[in-house]
């Protein structure tokens, strides 16, 4: 039995409320492939089924569930060329030579999803920082969605997750294969960490960053949303920070937050002091 137009509404509700996704009606589809599964782990026979439970009870913990299997997870290792570019020419070398003092680096995949961003930067430091080999290096990365995380927080992928962004040689340098999956090498692994976070709710006791990566989220969020994520991640960062976003995305919303800059053919930006 299919959903009816307004089960779909009530089911976009649910995702926007726990999450601020905003998904379009020209997605429903997306409900029925991904929500079929929770349905049947929920005693549901159907994603109609699922709805009348959702109606009839509102389990929080099954609310929950529906929010984080329609969160977008799409990622790969060194996904977009040109913000890592950034990172290994600009920003990485301009926060070594302001550290020099501290020694101390920490970096935010602040929607990390399956780990691939969070562990691309830590190869990227040590291909190409191996002066940061004895200093205090911190990448945090952090989802809303738990069963990411668990990926994340594992690091085995499979084939054709680690034939998208790796060349064979950093495949062989950082990863230890076991049949058809390789696991992240603790040379990576040791550097990162991994914790539940919903950006529209208040987050978790976190340091301060140097460099918070937020990319690819912010298309998803309604504007008020976006305003209050921005919001809260330049709380969390330090006056000299930087904050790279995705390609299609702008800090457009808090203008009075942030200042670009553009450097390897990439956007970034940087806190406004006082903002």
């Amino acid at each position: 039995m299919g959903c009816s137009d307004t089960d779909y509404a009530y089911l976009r509700e649910i995702v926007l409320s726990q999450s601020a996704n905003l998904i379009d009606p020209s997605r429903n589809a997306l409900f029925d492939m991904r929500l079929t599964p929770i349905a049947r782990l929920a005693g549901a026979s159907n994603l109609q089924g699922l709805v009348d439970l959702l109606k009839t009870d509102q389990p929080a913990h099954l609310r929950r569930a529906v929010a984080e299997a329609m969160t977008i997870n799409e990622t790969s290792f060194f996904r977009d060329v040109r913000p890592f570019e950034a990172l290994r020419k600009t920003i990485l070398p301009r926060l070594i030579a302001e550290h020099a003092g501290d020694r101390t680096l920490r970096i935010w995949c602040a929607a990390c999803s399956t780990g691939q961003e969070a562990y691309s930067i830590g190869m990227l430091i040590l291909e190409e920082f191996p002066e940061l080999a004895d200093w205090d290096v911190r990448i945090v990365g952090t989802d809303i969605s738990r069963q990411v995380l668990e990926v994340a927080q594992k690091g085995w992928y499979r084939r054709a997750e680690v034939a998208r962004g790796l060349s064979t040689r950093l495949l062989a340098e950082y990863f230890e294969r076991h049949g058809e999956e390789w696991e992240i090498s603790p040379r990576v692994k040791t550097m990162c960490e991994f914790f539940f976070a919903n950006l529209c709710a208040p987050l978790p006791k976190l340091p301060v960053f140097d460099v918070v990566l937020l990319r690819n989220v912010l298309l998803y969020f309604p504007e008020q949303d976006r305003s209050c994520v921005l919001s809260d991640v330049y709380r969390q960062m330090r006056s000299s920070g930087y904050l790279m976003l995705g390609n299609a995305e702008q800090a457009e919303d808090s203008t009075n937050l942030f200042e670009m800059e553009f450097a390897q053919e990439t956007y970034f930006y940087r806190p406004v002091e006082g903002g």
